[in-house]
């Protein structure tokens, strides 16, 4: 298969080295509207084709796969086209701007056989997959809590807020490792550089049951910061991707609450044990993403972070924009 790169700014590059690496992949096409980045990847990856033209590469007979590295106000036009033209879609996160277009481009996909992969590159991590089996095994119990921070000093975006940039990354995994699906969300933030996009930004997300998110995202912070805890009824984990090794802690601890008559007789008693690093896989989450995604489209596989899940992050993020708006109004969310 022979696979077109639209995009070659920040990711673009990323993706071309990953789809050559791979046996299936006989070539890449890389694709921008600036010159200056064509020359680049040429320098980076000598022999590699190159066009300027987005809309002539996607009509290539030749070209099986179409991965979108663009603004995301472009991914719906894109993708549409990519997909019309029968190729199969690698999506850079969010997958469109709008719950309308990532629907449309789902039902698209599906009516014509083709995969859509939308590129939650976290959930290719080993300390993501790790959590999802820990989680699955039932070794914390039921989920109370999910609070996520990400933040760091920039990269400031001039299309997009703080939410539509950071967000996904933590939304993503959240709607991967849980089961159980928010109901609304109330969000709250602000812009101090003149632009009108909020470079701060707090979003809490409720559920039919007790379980409730809380996510900080923030373009204005004295140092990076990427962790998430996740507390349950019988342990706890901590997430911080910037350590270089031990990325995902397992704490034994928490509360048992014994019940009696009367309010001022509920007990509270506290539990320590023993804190846990489990090994974790090594490999590229990009890799395994890239991967996972020919695999697909050979096998006919729908892939984990299939068009569902760009859909459930997309309604969160447009939801929340929703609520800021309208100083926190609880936004409810449609699970359809």
């Amino acid at each position: 298969m022979k696979a077109a790169v639209i995009g070659a700014g920040y990711w673009g590059p990323n993706l071309i080295r990953n789809f050559l690496s791979l046996d299936d992949i006989e070539g890449v096409v890389a694709c921008d509207k600036d010159a200056s980045r064509l020359d680049r990847m040429r320098r980076q990856f000598p022999g590699i084709e190159t066009s300027s033209d987005h809309i002539d590469v996607i009509a290539r007979p030749d070209i099986d796969l179409v991965a979108i590295a663009t603004p995301v106000s472009s991914h719906f036009e894109i993708a549409k086209l990519a997909l019309n033209t029968g190729k199969h879609c690698f999506i850079e996160k969010p997958i469109t701007s709008s719950v309308a277009e990532a629907r449309e481009l789902v039902e698209l996909a599906e009516a014509k056989g083709l995969t859509l992969f939308v590129d939650h590159t976290f959930i290719y991590t080993g300390a993501v997959r790790k959590m999802k089996e820990i989680i699955t095994s039932g070794r914390l119990g039921d989920i109370y809590y999910f609070d996520s921070v990400r933040v760091n000093l920039g990269l400031f975006q001039h299309d997009v807020n703080v939410i539509w940039d950071l967000a996904p990354h933590d939304l993503s995994i959240m709607d991967y490792l849980l089961e159980e699906k928010p109901v609304a969300v109330s969000a709250i933030g602000s812009c101090h550089v003149g632009n009108g996009l909020e470079d701060i930004a707090y979003l809490t997300l409720t559920f039919e049951s007790d379980l409730i998110a809380h996510f900080h995202v923030n373009w204005l912070a004295p140092l990076k910061i990427r962790k998430t805890l996740i507390g349950g009824t019988r342990s706890m984990i901590v997430y911080d991707d910037t350590e270089a090794s031990e990325k995902v802690k397992i704490y034994d601890k928490g509360i048992d609450v014994t019940t009696r008559e009367g309010v001022y007789n509920t007990l509270v008693q506290y539990r320590t044990g023993d804190m846990v690093s489990p090994k974790l896989e090594q490999d590229e989450a990009l890799a395994v993403g890239t991967r996972h995604f020919v695999d697909c489209v050979k096998e006919k596989k729908r892939p984990t972070t299939d068009g569902q899940s760009g859909i459930n992050v997309v309604r969160i993020l447009e939801a929340s924009e929703l609520s800021i708006k309208n100083q926190g109004m609880l936004v409810p969310l449609s699970n359809d």
